[in-house]
């Protein structure tokens, strides 16, 4: 069996969600939190590092039982960047899954292909969840179009590349029309989920 590792990179729950702010949601900071104590739940039995920047962010993840790696470089590309060539000696395989999923419910379970994984968003333009390999010379991508540079990295590489689309993982929360989204959806899901083959590209 593979050792796994999952990262969840997190933002100073009192910054995080600028768009939702700027748009006068209200309990955003509670919100970004709730998001992500899902995620840490969803994510589990597998070994789980929450990446941050923050003192807050590190007090969040042990109280919630996970280990912790501090970014020394901001921003999120640099940040998972650094955590996944610091851990590739000690793991097998990375998820790399955003904080702010809608329903993350079997995400722990979740097997997927050899290669690279990506998991798309609602959209279908950005990276949910991206799974791939350790030791790779791999250049993290996220940011507008980032399934599509991810897909082009692995290309790169020679590897094999799954695209998973309507999975139970496509909405996050970035902005007020995904909190409408979500209110017409039920959180969670079954504990382990149906998508271990859902629609592909």
């Amino acid at each position: 069996m593979p050792r796994d590792v999952v990262l969840v990179p997190l933002k100073s729950f009192h910054l995080a969600k600028n768009r939702l702010r700027q748009a006068g949601t209200s309990e955003v900071s509670a919100l970004a939190e709730e998001l992500a104590l899902g995620v840490l739940q969803g994510a589990r039995p597998r070994t789980i590092f929450v990446l941050g920047e923050s003192d807050d962010i590190e007090s969040f993840a042990r109280e919630q039982g996970v280990g912790f790696w501090r970014s020394v470089a901001p921003g999120l590309n640099p940040t998972v960047d650094g955590a996944y060539r610091a851990m590739s000696g000690d793991f097998d395989r990375f998820f790399i899954v955003h904080g702010d999923l809608h329903a993350p419910a079997g995400i722990g379970f979740f097997e997927p292909s050899e290669g690279v994984t990506i998991v798309t968003d609602h959209r279908q333009r950005g990276t949910n969840i991206l799974v791939l390999p350790s030791n790779l010379d791999f250049h993290f991508s996220y940011g507008p179009d980032s399934k599509r540079l991810h897909q082009r990295e692995a290309q790169r590489l020679g590897l094999a590349c799954r695209v998973v689309n309507d999975s139970p993982w496509a909405l996050d929360i970035d902005e007020p029309d995904d909190l409408v989204l979500g209110r017409k959806s039920t959180r969670g899901g079954p504990e382990a989920p149906s998508n271990t083959r859902p629609r592909t590209d």
